[in-house]
C-alpha cells in the first residue's frame, strides 16, 4: 500500500482551501453588504457551503489514514473516495443554485448599480482561488487522490463563480445587465459538468471499475516478462489512492519452486515500477 505521508499532504491541500474559503466567504459577505452587490453576496454564500464541502474532505482523508482493523483488512483508503463522492453531491447543489440564479435574473432584473470595489474584490477573490486550484491539482495529480482531484475541481469552480460575479458587476456600470445571468447560466453548466465527472470516478471506482485500457498495459507488461507462458486473468482495482492487482499466470511445470516465486517477484517489480501499483497479487500454475 501507499505510505501514509501521501494522504497526510493531501490534508495539507484541503486545510489551504478550508482556510481560503473561511476568509474568501467572510470578506465577500462583508463588502457585498456594504457595496450593494447581490451577486457577490451570492458568491459568498457560495463559498460558505465549500466550507463544508473541504469538512467532508478532511474527515475522509483523516479517516483514510486509520490503519487496517479487524473489520478493514485492507486499510480505510476507500474513505477518501467516499468523501470526493460527498464533496460531488455538493457541487452539483451549487452549480443548480447558479443556474437557478442566473435564469431568475432574467425574469427579473436587478437595476441597481453596485459599487465598483464589488467587482475589484470578485476579481481578486477569483486570482487567489486559482493559486489554490494550481497547487492542489498539482498535488492531486502527484498524489492520484480523489479527494484531492475534487477539492481542486471545486477550487476552479469558485475561482469561476467569482469572475462571472466581476463580469456582472462590470455589465452593470455600463448597461448591459445581460452579462451577469448568461455568465451565471455558463458558470452553473462547468461546475455542474465538473460535478458530474467527480461523482462518475468516485461511483466508478467505489464499485471496482478500472480502466481498460491502463488494464491492457499491465497485461502487456506480465507477458513480457521471462518465464510467463500465459495470463490466465488479470484483474485490477483502486482502493482509495491506491492501485491493487489480482493476476494468474501460466509457467512451465518443469519449474520449482524457487523459479516460479522469482516469476513473482518479477511481475510485482514490473507492475509497482511502471505502472504505479501499490499491491499485486500473483497466483501461479503449471501449463
Amino acid at each position: 500500500m501507499k505510505n501514509y505521508s501521501d494522504i497526510k499532504q493531501s490534508e495539507k491541500g484541503a486545510w489551504l482551501s478550508l482556510l481560503a474559503y473561511i476568509v474568501l466567504s467572510a470578506v465577500k459577505l462583508l463588502i457585498g453588504t456594504f457595496s450593494g452587490s447581490q451577486a457577490l453576496l451570492a458568491d459568498g454564500l457560495n463559498n460558505s457551503t465549500d466550507i463544508i464541502a473541504s469538512i467532508a474532505i478532511l474527515i475522509g482523508l483523516k479517516i483514510s489514514r486509520r490503519p487496517p482493523d479487524s473489520n478493514h483488512s485492507y486499510g480505510h483508503f476507500r474513505a477518501e473516495t467516499v468523501a470526493a463522492l460527498i464533496a460531488s453531491f455538493i457541487m452539483i447543489a451549487v452549480g443548480f443554485q447558479v443556474l437557478y440564479q442566473g435564469v431568475n435574473k432574467f425574469i427579473q432584473p436587478v437595476l441597481e448599480t453596485p459599487d465598483l470595489i464589488a467587482a475589484w474584490t470578485a476579481a481578486a477573490c477569483a486570482v487567489v482561488m486559482m493559486v489554490v486550484y494550481l497547487y492542489n491539482i498539482k498535488l492531486a495529480r502527484r498524489l492520484n487522490s480523489n479527494a484531492m482531484q475534487a477539492v481542486a475541481q471545486d477550487n476552479r469552480s469558485d475561482a469561476l463563480v467569482s469572475m462571472g460575479a466581476f463580469i456582472g458587476i462590470i455589465g452593470s456600470q455600463f448597461g448591459l445587465p445581460w452579462l451577469d445571468p448568461v455568465t451565471a447560466v455558463i458558470v452553473g453548466l462547468l461546475i455542474c459538468k465538473t460535478a458530474w465527472d467527480i461523482f462518475r470516478k468516485a461511483t466508478h471506482d467505489l464499485t471496482d471499475g478500472f480502466d481498460a485500457g491502463q488494464l491492457e498495459l499491465m497485461k502487456q507488461t506480465v507477458a513480457g516478462i521471462a518465464g510467463v507462458e500465459s495470463i490466465k486473468d488479470i484483474k485490477a482495482r483502486v482502493h482509495g489512492n491506491n492501485v491493487l492487482v489480482d493476476t494468474t499466470v501460466l509457467v512451465k511445470s518443469s519449474l520449482n519452486v524457487i523459479q516460479s516465486h522469482d516469476i513473482t517477484e518479477e511481475i510485482e517489480d514490473q507492475l509497482k515500477g511502471r505502472h504505479r501499483v501499490s499491491d499485486v497479487l500473483v497466483h501461479i500454475e503449471p501449463v
